[in-house]
């Protein structure tokens, strides 16, 4: 029994099952957000949760009796859990946006049911380390910058460049290129037109360099998955081939026996 249950739970058809009905939930709660489908369709709404709330916890007690302690080995499992006991718990009570928080958390448990998913989220937590020294650097970049840009630009542009913080901000809006170049690059570029120096390799470090590196990092990670996923299957496929000649080997001892018995019986 808990062999048939653990094949079912670990099956694709299962796995796209549950997909289904996150994917069901998040519609829900989308839907949600417009008042006059919410004054329609409550009763539906509320019924719809109920169900996929109830699979969800069916699907989580199945894997608590499969794997007992060891599924809160799995981070991702130990999400699940808390996404669908804070949903039980706060259901029916006075707490409705916190619950309505747990409804929308739902949603990314489409992380633990897509590999690919998992793979790219692992990769990005791998990638941490790597990125606060990316962002010790990018820091140290925004105040050298920032100190310049005030000393050079503070009597041109103050509304930009009057203090240190105004420069921070100034750089941030830079560094996301949302209107910079009609904003605050033209205005002082008309001013001082070497200006154009500071601008573009502020740009060029900080946002093209920097983003890259973070990129990269968080790429030759799910690389770097991608290769041991692929050794793990190449390795249980060997197994599974040494298992399927050690069981012939089995077979063709046993019909050794059989045919040596037959002859000692004859004789």
């Amino acid at each position: 029994m808990k062999i048939q249950l653990k094949s079912l739970i670990e099956s694709s058809k299962f796995t796209h099952f549950i997909t289904t009905m996150i994917l069901i939930n998040a519609i829900i709660v989308g839907l949600e957000t417009y008042p006059s489908i919410v004054r329609e369709y409550e009763s539906w709404f509320s019924i719809i949760d109920i169900i996929v709330l109830s699979i969800f916890t069916v699907e989580i007690l199945l894997k608590l009796i499969i794997y007992r302690a060891s599924f809160f080995k799995n981070g991702w499992n130990n999400f699940d859990f808390i996404i669908v006991v804070g949903s039980l718990l706060l259901y029916g009570s006075s707490f409705v946006s916190v619950l309505r928080i747990f409804r929308v958390l739902r949603v990314l448990r489409t992380i633990t049911t897509i590999p690919t998913l998992r793979r790219i989220v692992t990769a990005l937590f791998m990638a941490i380390p790597t990125i606060s020294s990316v962002m010790v650097l990018m820091s140290i970049i925004f105040y050298v910058y920032a100190v310049i840009g005030t000393f050079l630009y503070a009597e041109v542009s103050p509304e930009f460049f009057g203090d240190l913080g105004l420069s921070f901000i100034s750089l941030f809006q830079i560094f996301t290129l949302e209107s910079w170049a009609s904003g605050i690059f033209r205005p002082i570029f008309a001013e001082i037109p070497w200006s154009w120096i500071y601008f573009m390799t502020f740009i060029v470090i900080a946002t093209f360099i920097m983003i890259n590196l973070i990129v990269g990092e968080i790429v030759n990670n799910a690389q770097k998955i991608s290769d041991e996923i692929e050794s793990e299957t190449k390795e249980i496929k060997e197994i599974k081939e040494d298992t399927s000649e050690i069981e012939e080997l089995k077979k063709e001892v046993g019909d050794l026996k059989t045919m040596l018995q037959t002859l000692i019986d004859r004789k």
